[in-house]
């Protein structure tokens, strides 16, 4: 069984929403964090960033992480 794709997001940013769309389209299986609710999430999102503070945010196993949607994202 694959692990899951890891989603970290902010409520309030409209390409975090799009990324959900996206996955939930493709039938991708994925556990979403709201960074902004959860400061363990934000910590491990900027840890795998290098602290970068934008999202969405998807990690993908054996990939590096993708940072923003389609080239834009959101400052948390």
């Amino acid at each position: 069984m694959a692990t899951p794709v890891e989603l970290y997001v902010s409520p309030s940013c409209e390409f975090s929403a799009s990324a959900r769309e996206d996955l939930e389209w493709r039938r991708v299986d994925f556990v979403e964090y709201d960074v902004e609710a959860d400061p363990d999430a934000l910590a491990r999102m900027l840890k795998l960033t290098g602290g970068t503070r934008t999202v969405p945010v998807i990690v993908e196993e054996g990939k590096p992480p993708q940072i923003g949607w389609m080239g834009r994202g959101c400052s948390v």
